[in-house]
């Protein structure tokens, strides 16, 4: 193991709310992405993309044990941006850190955008600091007031989710509030002290494919390419050869940086710069890269899903999403379908072909659990996404559906459901060649009734079927009778839509004496028909696989 293990910290929340400045105040170091570098973001006083610093700590006597050979911590800070147009970023930053702080301005409390970073660290993340910022903005004698009493609206609001206790500190990141007092740094120096209190060694795994999620692409006179980003999995050494897999480039390494020092190789976890030769940068500004031939091209997927708490709409099959796959976001339309309740539990990681899968006009809020629906197991709930272009992504990857597109100003969630990437499309003819296997099915239900009985084991039956519908499609399927008789459709009887139902059992008797002749008396209001004399129903009950190209019925 390295000297310095890298500890990747996201800074999340509202526009505003002291992101950056609570960075800066952190760091020693910053990246070539730090810090608001975007002319843009100077001028509008808003973060428009991640901006990457770090700061180096004696390792912790509590991760001494596990990391004997580490005497040094770095923590990398991954700045998110906070306004509500780039929450592209804020997923794809999400998903490369080990420990969330959440900011909140402790004048205003919990905001829209906050919520949502809320919901996405509770997605990626499993460990998060909240940090109430701009304490200085409040005058020092309700200060520790207005402190406590934010602290406990906040832990009211994370009892519900993963969070629940997590701490809680209270700083100024930019000091010199109205009142001068100059207080340099205040609380940040107890931040830190909480940070690494928190800090835990993170799984790195060296093994499997390496990729590399880029952030910015910049050349360097007389050097070449630098792609700056964090490594997603695998490891990665100078002489090796990366591909840009959206482009189909392949490139060898010429080195590696982390943090302005050279470095022979970078595992999972690590931020770093690798520099490439004859590339133009302006080719690629964020993006996957990997070693060659590790990522996929697709054009639609089989996704794992759960419907976001937070969202308030309907979240419908046949509807377009944005939909964040890995680090790609494209408009989408989804289809969700889920398990029956009983079935078998899937594993987690994988899409069983073989078994049979209910159609859901829209997402459920939350899988149904044993003691809710009474089966065995918890119903589970997929989608088919279909892209509106081909993405790059890694398998089993985070996806996230949106509606981006939602006033940015209407004070509602727009994460609408998040899973995991089962099953990737590589081939772009996925209709023909791959969702016929994906058994979908709707349950129909067709009604009639009895007209006449022909003999005692056939009927004939009215309304099931339109005139112009070819009955022969149907011939072979049960039907029940509402007088308890089942029976087999024949075919078509005439050219009116009426068809020929046969018996096996036998009709019985009173149904047979009822609809094989004579004449019936005539009432002028249903609700005069004796129960006996209501004419008897046929139901016609077939599941269609939607997926399936000859749309044939089946009957269980």
């Amino acid at each position: 193991m390295m000297a310095t293990f890298n500890f990747n910290v996201g800074v999340l929340g509202h526009v505003d709310s002291g992101k950056t400045s609570l960075s800066k105040a952190l760091s020693t170091v910053e990246s070539t992405a730090s810090f608001d570098k975007n002319p843009q973001s100077r001028e509008r006083g808003i973060t428009l993309d991640l901006g990457f610093s770090s700061f180096s700590v004696d390792i912790p006597d509590h991760l001494k044990s596990s990391a004997p050979q580490c005497q040094k911590l770095q923590y990398t800070l991954v700045d998110c941006p906070g306004h509500a147009s780039l929450i592209r970023t804020i997923i794809g930053g999400a998903q490369i850190i080990d420990l969330m702080m959440l900011v909140v301005d402790i004048t205003k409390g919990m905001q829209t955008q906050t919520a949502e970073c809320l919901v996405i660290g509770e997605i990626t993340c499993d460990h998060m600091i909240v940090v109430l910022n701009k304490v200085d903005l409040i005058p020092q004698e309700k200060r520790q007031a207005q402190v406590e009493k934010m602290k406990k609206r906040m832990h009211k609001t994370l009892e519900s989710t993963k969070f629940r206790g997590c701490p809680i500190c209270a700083v100024a990141a930019r000091p010199g509030g109205p009142e001068g007092d100059g207080s340099e740094g205040l609380g940040v120096s107890e931040l830190i002290s909480v940070l690494s209190d928190n800090t835990y060694l993170p799984k790195r795994e060296s093994s499997g494919p390496f990729i590399f999620s880029v952030d910015h692409c910049f050349s360097i006179r007389g050097q070449g390419t630098v792609m700056t980003g964090t490594t997603l999995s695998g490891c990665l050494t100078v002489n090796d050869s990366i591909e840009i897999p959206s482009m189909k480039v392949t490139k060898k390494v010429k080195s590696i940086q982390m943090f302005r020092k050279p470095v022979d190789s970078i595992i999972q976890g690590d931020r770093a710069g690798i520099c490439v030769t004859q590339f133009d940068p302006k080719q690629l500004e964020r993006g996957l890269i990997c070693v060659p031939g590790a990522l996929p091209t697709i054009s639609g997927g089989i996704v794992s899903v759960e419907k976001i708490g937070y969202y308030k709409g309907t979240v419908n099959s046949k509807a377009k999403f944005h939909i964040t796959s890995g680090h790609e976001t494209v408009m989408g339309r989804v289809t969700f379908f889920g398990l029956h309740e009983g079935a078998p539990v899937e594993n987690g990681r994988e899409f069983d072909f073989n078994l049979d899968y209910v159609y859901q006009e829209q997402l459920l809020a939350k899988s149904i659990g044993a003691e809710e629906s009474g089966s065995k197991h918890p119903v589970q709930q997929y989608a088919v996404i279909e892209y509106e272009r081909p993405i790059t992504c890694p398998e089993y990857c985070l996806v996230i559906g949106s509606k981006l597109d939602t006033d940015i100003h209407a004070n509602m969630c727009r994460l609408a459901f998040h899973g995991r990437l089962l099953i990737g499309f590589k081939d772009t003819q996925y209709q023909q060649t791959i969702l016929p296997k994906v058994k979908v099915y709707k349950t129909k239900v067709r009604e009639g009734v009895v007209e006449r009985c022909n003999d005692e084991y056939t009927v004939i039956g009215k309304n099931l079927f339109k005139k112009e519908t070819n009955i022969q499609n149907f011939a072979g399927l049960k039907v029940a009778l509402s007088s308890g008789e089942h029976g087999v459709i024949e075919g078509s009887f005439g050219q009116s839509g009426k068809v020929k139902i046969r018996i096996p059992e036998g009709v019985k008797p009173e149904t047979y004496q009822r609809y094989s002749g004579g004449s019936k008396k005539k009432v002028s209001k249903p609700e005069e028909v004796p129960s006996d004399h209501q004419p008897i129903k046929i139901s016609l009950t077939f599941k269609r696989y939607m997926y399936d190209p000859e749309r044939k019925m089946k009957q269980t």
